[in-house]
C-alpha cells in the first residue's frame, strides 16, 4: 500500500512534511540543518588536513586508503540515519507536535549532542569482537578487507530494508557483518597458526542485549500506558490526532521531551557503532597522527608510571615474576584462546615493564618517535584486553586492591589508545542527520501508520518514547549496543496492543522477519565480501 493510500486512510490528509506549522517553520528548519552541516564539514576538513600535516608524506596510497575508507565508514552512519534517526522523530511528527524538518534538525542537533557526549565504550565494545590479529595490523591489506567488508556488508543490508520500509536494526546488521568477517578469517587461516574468530562470549552478551530490548519496550510501553490511563484519565491524551492540529502546550512539551531524549541517547549510543571502526582506519592509515593520545601529557605520564609500578606489583604476587621468551606473542595467543594461559601473566607483567619503558623515554605521548607508534599502541592494546580477560576469567584470583591497582592500570592505556577525536564525533554526527533528512519518510511512515491499525495517540507517542529513551540511556551507561529501531517500533506495538487498537499484522511479519533474518544476511554477505577483497588484495 503506498504512502498516500495509508494517510488518506487514517484520515490525514497532508503528507508528514507538512504536519503543523506554518511553511516558513519549516523552511527555517531546513535553513539551519544545510547551515550547521556546512560549518560542521568545514571543521571536520581543517581539522583532519591539520592532523595529516603532521604525517610523513611518503606515498599518496594510505591517503588514497584513507578517504574511500572514511566514506564508506561516514556511508554507514548515513544509512543508519535512515533507520535510527528517523524512529525518533516519528512520534513527534505523527502526532503534530513539530513540522517534520524542524523534528529532524532537532532531533540531528540533540543526536550530536549525544555523539559528544559519548564515552566510547560502546564503540570500542564493538572493535573488540573483531578478530585481533586484524586490529594490530589494521593497516594491512587483511585489516582493509576487513573494514571494507563488513561496513558494505551492513551498508546494502540497511539500504535493501529502508527501501522496503522496514525499520531494520543497523546494530544488528553491525554485528553480523563483524562475526561474518570472524568466521571467515578463521575458516581461511592454515591450520595450526592461530588465526582467530568470532569471540562468542562477547558476541552472546551483545546478542543478548539486542533481543531483550525489543522485548523490554513492547512490555514496558504498554504497561506505562495503561498506568497513564489510570493517572491521567484526559480523554485527549488517548484519541488519534484531528486534522493538522497540534496538541495543547503541554502534550506537545512532554512529546518534544521525550522526542529529544531519544534523540540524545540514540547519539551517544548508535552513534558510537561506527566511531571505533572509523578510528580503525585512521590508525592503519596516519598512525602516528592517531595512534596514540597526543593530549596525554607529561605530568599523565608521571601518574601512569607509578600506576605501571603498582600493575607489575599485583602481577608479581600471583607468579608474574618469571620471565617470558615473547611476552607479545605470549599475550596475543592468550587472548585469540581467550583463556588465561601459565605463561600469560608473567608475559603481562613484562609487557607492563615495557610500555612503561617505552613510554617514560620520551617523556609524553606526542614525542613517541613515528617507527614506534604502532608498537607502543599496540603493546597497550593488548595489555588492557589482556586484563579484561583476567577481569572476566577471575584467573588469578586477586585481592581488592590488586583489583584496584590493575583497574587503574586499564583506565590509563585506555585513555591512552581508546579515544575519539572531536571532528571523527562530529562527522558522524553529520552523516547521521543527513541520512535522517534524506531518508526519513519511509521509516517515520511505518511507525506511525503501519505498526497500528489506529493512528499513533499523544499517549501511545510519549510512552514509546520514554520507553526507547530511558532502555537506550541505560544501555549505554554499561556500555552495551541497543538498537534504537528495535526499541521504539516494538514500544509503539506495545501501545497498540494495551490500548486495544489492534495491529497490522503484515508490517509487524515483515518487522519480524527483518529482524530473523538480519544476522545470518549480514554474516553472509560480509564473509563473501571479506574473501572477495582477501583475494583482491
Amino acid at each position: 500500500m503506498s504512502e498516500t493510500a495509508v494517510l488518506k486512510r487514517h484520515h490525514v490528509h497532508h503528507s508528514p512534511a507538512h504536519h503543523s506549522g506554518p511553511a516558513w517553520f519549516g523552511q527555517v528548519g531546513k535553513f539551519a540543518g544545510v547551515t550547521i552541516i556546512v560549518l560542521g564539514i568545514a571543521y571536520v576538513v581543517s581539522s583532519l588536513v591539520g592532523d595529516l600535516a603532521a604525517e610523513p608524506a611518503t606515498a599518496i596510497l594510505p591517503y588514497i586508503l584513507l578517504g574511500v575508507a572514511l566514506m564508506i565508514a561516514l556511508g554507514f552512519e548515513f544509512v543508519n540515519g535512515f533507520h535510527d534517526t528517523a524512529n525518533a522523530v516519528a512520534t513527534v511528527i505523527y502526532t503534530h507536535s513539530l513540522p517534520a524538518y524542524v523534528a529532524v534538525v532537532w532531533s540531528g542537533f540533540f543526536n550530536f549532542a549525544g555523539v559528544l557526549a559519548s564515552s566510547g565504550a560502546v564503540a570500542f565494545g564493538i572493535v573488540s569482537l573483531l578478530p585481533v590479529e586484524l586490529i594490530l595490523q589494521v593497516g594491512s591489506a587483511a585489516g582493509f578487507a576487513m573494514v571494507f567488508a563488513l561496513l558494505i556488508a551492513a551498508i546494502i543490508w540497511n539500504i535493501g530494508t529502508w527501501y522496503f520500509g522496514l525499520p531494520n536494526s543497523s546494530s544488528h546488521t553491525l554485528i553480523g557483518s563483524i562475526i561474518g568477517v570472524g568466521l571467515m578469517n578463521q575458516l581461511m587461516g592454515v591450520s595450526g597458526s592461530g588465526t582467530s574468530g568470532v569471540d562468542w562470549s562477547q558476541a552472546a552478551g551483545i546478542g543478548r542485549s539486542l533481543l531483550f530490548s525489543p522485548v523490554a519496550g513492547f512490555i514496558l510501553s504498554a504497561l506505562l500506558l495503561l498506568l497513564l490511563k489510570v493517572i491521567v484519565p484526559i480523554k485527549r491524551l488517548y484519541t488519534a490526532p484531528v486534522g493538522n492540529q497540534p496538541p495543547p502546550w503541554w502534550i506537545r512539551g512532554l512529546l518534544i521531551l521525550t522526542c529529544t531524549g531519544v534523540s540524545f541517547a540514540h547519539g551517544s549510543n548508535d552513534g558510537q557503532k561506527g566511531m571505533g571502526l572509523i578510528m580503525l582506519i585512521l590508525i592503519g592509515t596516519v598512525p602516528t597522527a592517531y595512534a596514540l593520545n597526543h593530549t596525554v601529557g607529561h605530568d599523565q605520564i608521571e601518574v601512569f608510571a607509578s600506576t605501571s609500578q603498582r600493575a607489575e606489583a599485583a602481577l608479581d604476587a600471583h607468579g608474574g615474576g618469571a620471565a617470558a621468551a615473547d611476552p607479545r606473542a605470549i599475550v596475543t595467543d592468550a587472548i585469540r584462546q581467550r583463556a588465561v594461559t601459565p605463561d600469560s601473566v608473567p608475559a603481562l607483567r613484562q609487557m607492563i615493564a615495557q610500555i612503561a619503558a617505552h613510554v617514560g623515554q620520551y617523556g609524553e605521548l606526542d614525542h613517541v618517535p613515528a617507527d614506534q607508534t604502532v608498537n607502543v599502541r599496540n603493546d597497550m592494546y593488548l595489555a588492557s584486553e589482556m586484563l579484561s580477560l583476567i577481569g572476566k576469567k577471575n584467573t588469578p584470583e586477586l585481592t581488592d586492591p590488586e583489583t584496584s591497582d590493575l583497574k587503574a592500570y586499564k583506565g590509563a592505556i585506555d585513555n591512552s589508545t581508546k579515544f575519539i577525536p572531536i571532528w571523527v564525533k562530529v562527522a558522524v554526527a553529520i552523516a547521521l542527520g543527513l541520512g535522517t533528512m534524506i531518508g526519513w519518510r519511509r521509516i517515520v511512515v511505518t511507525v506511525g501508520e503501519k505498526i497500528g491499525k489506529a493512528h499513533l495517540t499523544y499517549a501511545q507517542g510519549a510512552s514509546a518514547e520514554l520507553v526507547a529513551m530511558v532502555t537506550i540511556g541505560a544501555a549505554d551507561a554499561w556500555g552495551l549496543p541497543v538498537s534504537t529501531t528495535h526499541v521504539l517500533s516494538s514500544g509503539v506495538a506495545g501501545t497498540m496492543v494495551a490500548n486495544g487498537s489492534g495491529l497490522q499484522w503484515e508490517t509487524v511479519r515483515n518487522l519480524i522477519m527483518a529482524w530473523v533474518l538480519t544476522l545470518p544476511a549480514s554474516i553472509v554477505l560480509s564473509g563473501v565480501l571479506f574473501w572477495i577483497f582477501r583475494q583482491a588484495f
